[in-house]
């Protein structure tokens, strides 16, 4: 479940997160799971440790795995134009089975953690940003302005206008261009390697590493857009995006996390008894698992990547974009020409023109037609099981391009067990076998991808 746990004050009508400088009567005070949860009780924000501009229910990995699940659905907009009935249609139960995971789990229902989110991120917007409020109320997914302004009081016990006006002096942002965002994290967080990772494996004319920024294209419902993340101070990282429109840029936001890691949370000790790990973990406490911003794009470019260095694989990336991605002007300064194709149009386009040999297009296209048709599902709504067992039937992939998906997904117990890098990691002038590597990580779950990263930045 998460790891936070916020404080209900009976007498003020208030909830706090921990660390609040408040200190109410323990007998005055009522423990929380969510933030949801509180509020469906009939309690507001703290005003002073303002728990909406903290993370939530991202980081959830001990609690049962089908609320997890559900929780990451809510968390990325399934309920935005769907109901609870077919948010659970979708996981497999039933929506009354659904609602009772949530109380038991959650506290709130997976509607009213839906309406919890909007509102929170909502008034980060007013806080942030100079953003109209008719604006802000389609960003953050609300439906209507009336809904917007409703849930605004029920939460907060203010309208948006009076919310905007009490916003600190420090809190606003200003930039030259585009629109700039927090997005906070629990440090450390080890912001180079991310940007290590993601610059080594960039796809030419998609994405670009430029000194301490991460830049690249990126589609809103088939709109072209342009996000830049960069550090914004020790608990927070700046997010500039170029968008169409701002409808929906909670999901933008939301994105971006997933993909550097924000919401991740240390295995605290679970690597303990492991000299190897414990060792690695201790000398980088700050490396995430680095995620992705389209699932599509990471299974194609670990496709691309079978049997060839990080290198090749770009190179081949970089012709597939060429071939089959959509060109966006005036961008060429930034390092940026293409966004990445879709798995409709990779897997109705011609792949002659990439370079690649008959069984990799055979493999390729395969994985874009399960992708568009929905036999491999990229949302996170199966189990790491199923997952694994949709890709392997594929022609041409394996369980180490599963595994390796998975964990780039967000999967916190993928576990690529026969990387070669992570047996030579491991072994000791002997490389291990993948079942003994499989064996000596069954001490490390559930967060055996945590594992891996550590396993693969292992300096030599």
């Amino acid at each position: 479940m998460s790891t936070l746990e916020y404080t209900g004050v009976r007498t003020t009508g208030i909830y706090c997160r921990p660390g609040c400088g408040g200190r109410p009567n323990a007998e005055n005070t009522t423990a929380y799971r969510s933030a949801a949860a509180a509020e469906a009780a009939g309690l507001r924000a703290c005003f002073q440790c303002r728990p909406y501009r903290v993370s939530d229910l991202e980081d959830w990995v001990d609690g049962p795995e089908l609320v997890c699940r559900a929780v990451r659905l809510v968390i990325d907009g399934y309920l935005d134009l769907r109901t609870e009935t077919e948010l659970a249609a979708h996981i497999g139960v039933s929506a009354r089975h659904l609602r009772r995971l949530f109380a038991e789990q959650v506290g709130a229902t997976p509607d009213q953690v839906a309406r919890s989110r909007r509102a929170h991120f909502a008034r980060r917007l007013l806080d942030d940003t100079d953003l109209p409020l008719t604006d802000i109320a389609f960003a953050a997914g609300f439906g209507s302005v009336r809904q917007f302004n409703r849930t605004m009081q029920d939460t907060f016990r203010a309208s948006p206008r009076d919310l905007r006006a009490r916003r600190r002096k420090a809190d606003r942002l200003t930039a030259d261009g585009g629109l700039t965002l927090r997005l906070p994290f629990v440090a450390p967080l080890d912001w180079p390697a991310l940007l290590a990772w993601f610059g080594g494996r960039a796809v030419h004319g998609v994405e670009v590493v430029d000194g301490s920024t991460y830049r690249r294209t990126i589609l809103v419902d088939g709109e072209p857009g342009v996000i830049e993340v960069s550090p914004g101070g020790e608990d927070h990282l700046l997010l500039r995006a170029h968008l169409p429109y701002w409808e929906g840029l909670i999901h933008v936001v939301q994105q971006v996390r997933r993909m550097f890691g924000l919401d991740q949370v240390a295995p605290d000790g679970r690597f303990a008894s492991d000299p190897v790990l414990a060792r690695l973990v201790a000398e980088r406490p700050g490396l995430r698992v680095p995620g992705s911003w389209d699932g599509f794009e990471v299974g194609v470019r670990a496709i691309l990547g079978q049997q060839v260095t990080v290198t090749g694989a770009r190179t081949l990336a970089g012709r597939l974009v060429r071939e089959l991605g959509t060109p966006v002007p005036g961008l060429s300064e930034l390092g940026l020409t293409h966004t990445f194709p879709s798995a409709a149009v990779v897997a109705d386009g011609s792949l002659g023109g990439v370079g690649l040999t008959g069984a990799r297009i055979t493999a390729l296209g395969a994985f874009a037609a399960a992708v568009r048709d929905g036999d491999v599902r990229l949302d996170g709504s199966v189990s790491l099981e199923d997952f694994v067992a949709s890709v392997v039937e594929l022609p041409g992939l394996g369980d180490w391009t599963a595994q390796y998906l998975a964990l780039r997904l967000g999967e916190p117990d993928a576990f690529p067990a026969g990387d070669l890098v992570l047996r030579k990691a491991l072994g000791n002038g002997v490389v291990p076998t993948a079942r003994e590597v499989e064996q000596r990580a069954e001490a490390w779950r559930p967060w055996r991808a945590s594992a891996a990263i550590h396993l693969w930045a292992m300096r030599p």
